[in-house]
């Protein structure tokens, strides 16, 4: 038996795992997304209004890290959701060389909308599984959380 076979074999259901897990991933992705394009937004615009609507006004630092963004993608989104007048971006108080962002009424308005259909979409999706499944998925899940 040679080594990929070897390993192909001592890992058939850790990988046949993978492959069903990405395979859900993806459809419940693309299930969540019919929402959020349908209001004519990106996932990262989504996001950033949810998390401002769920978190208040933020440093730009915070809403990458609860985004898992990087910088260069968060300033041309931020850029062109103040543009576009959604979000706003102000000095912080705090720290002089750090701003922090909100939704404005705009922005909130707009949020407000989507989330209820959001929240509904997202619990049809996952409506393939009883409540005690779900509580089960998210504690399998956790299991790969990386400690920091």
């Amino acid at each position: 038996m040679d080594k990929i076979e070897k390993a192909l074999t001592e890992n058939q259901e850790a990988l046949h795992s993978l492959v069903i897990f990405r395979r859900a991933s993806n459809t419940i992705t693309k299930q969540e997304l019919e929402t959020i394009r349908k209001h004519n937004l990106t996932v990262c615009q989504f996001g950033v209004m949810e998390t401002l609507y769920n978190k208040g006004n933020l440093r730009i630092q915070d809403l990458i890290d609860k985004l898992l963004s990087t910088s260069g993608n968060m300033t041309v989104v931020i850029k062109n959701m103040i543009r576009d007048g959604y979000i706003f971006k102000v000095p912080d108080s705090k720290d002089r060389r750090s701003y922090l962002i909100g939704l404005t009424p705009l922005g909130r308005e707009r949020i407000e909308k989507i989330l209820p259909e959001h929240y509904n979409n997202i619990g049809k999706i996952f409506s393939a599984l009883t409540q005690e499944e779900l509580i089960l998925l998210a504690e399998l899940l956790k299991k790969f959380k990386k400690e920091d």
